[in-house]
């Protein structure tokens, strides 16, 4: 497999999985899925070249099922760890202070996030990449009903663990994969990142459309202002030679 020119290689899915193995896999994606510092790890370019590993019998000798089972169970661990967190720690997450690992404007993002698309929420940002990692503590922070989070939560952790890791199983048999690893997990991150580029386009523009209104609002006011003026002088003048010509008579 070639190196991948992701970042640093201690953020290569390879280098991390030849490394670490199975024990380091479960371990990024419980942190990930829930605990503050895990919000920068490479989870779903890890999960598809963990599916991919374990067909190739590169690193990885376990059984994909053991695999997809392991990492649901570590998926759904996380989010537990990280809404028992947001519950007890509560609004005070949103007074903390930026840091080198912590951006209050993550914790926001999640929370618009969830308040957004509700319980559901906990399922689509499984999908998306530091949202997924704040979203449990957001539904924590919420007082989400714990029955509803704990469905939901098993049912993301299940599509997104299983299902990614199932994907590059699935595309590891695949000759053309092995050959474009590399562009195709720069693809994978590309598209993991997406939704994030897409609200924050959509949040510009809107707030662009907004201010554009509250100035055209104003100058409306200001012309409804000088005509209704003008109205007035105009009928003051009328009077006023009214006035005279009743003087003259």
């Amino acid at each position: 497999m070639t190196d991948l020119a992701l970042g640093p290689s201690w953020l290569d899915p390879d280098y991390l999985i030849q490394t670490f193995g199975l024990i380091g896999i479960l371990t990024i994606v419980f942190a990930e899925s829930g605990l503050l510092i895990g919000f920068f790890l490479p989870g779903d370019s890890l999960l598809f070249t963990t599916g991919l590993l374990v067909t190739t019998g590169k690193y990885l000798h376990q059984p994909l099922w053991l695999v997809c089972l392991l990492v649901v169970i570590a998926a759904i661990l996380g989010d537990q760890v990280g809404y028992l967190f947001g519950r007890k720690v509560g609004p005070s997450l949103f007074k903390r202070p930026d840091s080198r690992l912590f951006k209050q404007e993550n914790v926001e993002k999640a929370h618009e996030f969830f308040e957004k698309y509700g319980p559901k929420s906990l399922v689509l940002a499984r999908f998306v990449p530091i949202v997924r990692t704040f979203t449990p503590i957001i539904a924590g922070v919420s007082q989400m009903h714990y029955r509803t989070f704990v469905i939901f939560n098993v049912v993301g952790a299940t599509l997104w663990g299983a299902g990614v890791t199932l994907l590059g199983a699935s595309l590891g048999k695949v000759e053309f994969v092995h050959a474009h690893i590399e562009s195709i997990l720069i693809l994978i991150v590309l598209i993991s990142v997406l939704p994030i580029a897409i609200e924050y386009l959509r949040a510009r523009r809107s707030s662009a459309k907004d201010d554009g209104d509250g100035e055209g609002g104003d100058a409306g006011t200001g012309g409804a202002a000088g005509t209704g003026t003008g109205a007035a002088g105009g009928g003051g003048g009328r009077k006023s030679r009214r006035r005279g010509r009743h003087a003259v008579r």
